[in-house]
């Protein structure tokens, strides 16, 4: 008896062969992304109106539909290498051991100081929104001095504030504790 032949270029074999193919290939995937971030950027770019800020010969489509364009051809460089067999350097740390998981407590903490920043900032105006989330980003981060952290986070978060709003004129919510300064 003979055992049947089977067409196995539409199989599992064929499937196993494509999986082999794309193995060490996955950077493609980031390859298609800037490229079509780069096409985004570049149709976005060429839609803008220009005759509001025209102000000699570059006008606000200059700088997205270059920056637009080298994101289209660093993806095609970057696939071109990856297809000629480059890949990636691995991920190292200096003194980080990669086999560790995440510590998802502080990124939820992180995370919390950020998104308390930003819903407040409207009410209680910058100063001291971003105070909390200096002070609270610290905290998350180890730091667990109670007079210097929030003493550290009210001074740089009134710096920011004088920088921007006085020196760059940058209008930032004072919020109710700048009558006060």
């Amino acid at each position: 008896m003979s055992t049947p032949t089977v067409n196995t270029a539409d199989g599992e074999d064929g499937q196993k062969s494509r999986d082999a193919w794309w193995r060490g290939r996955g950077e493609l995937g980031l390859c298609a992304f800037l490229f079509a971030l780069g096409v985004l950027v570049v149709t976005d770019a060429l839609r803008l109106p220009t005759d509001f800020a025209q102000r000699g010969p570059l006008g606000p489509k200059a700088v997205p539909v270059v920056v637009g364009s080298l994101l289209m051809v660093v993806s095609l460089l970057l696939a071109r290498d990856v297809l000629r067999g480059g890949r990636g350097e691995s991920e190292g740390g200096e003194d980080v051991d990669l086999s560790t998981p995440a510590d998802g407590r502080t990124v939820l903490m992180l995370s919390a100081a950020f998104l308390a920043g930003a819903v407040l900032i409207g009410v209680v105006g910058f100063p001291l929104a971003s105070a909390l989330m200096f002070w609270g980003s610290a905290y998350a981060l180890g730091s667990r001095d109670t007079v210097r952290d929030p003493l550290i986070a009210a001074v740089l978060s009134v710096v920011t504030w004088v920088v921007f709003n006085e020196l760059l004129g940058v209008s930032l919510p004072g919020g109710p504790l700048m009558e006060v300064l």
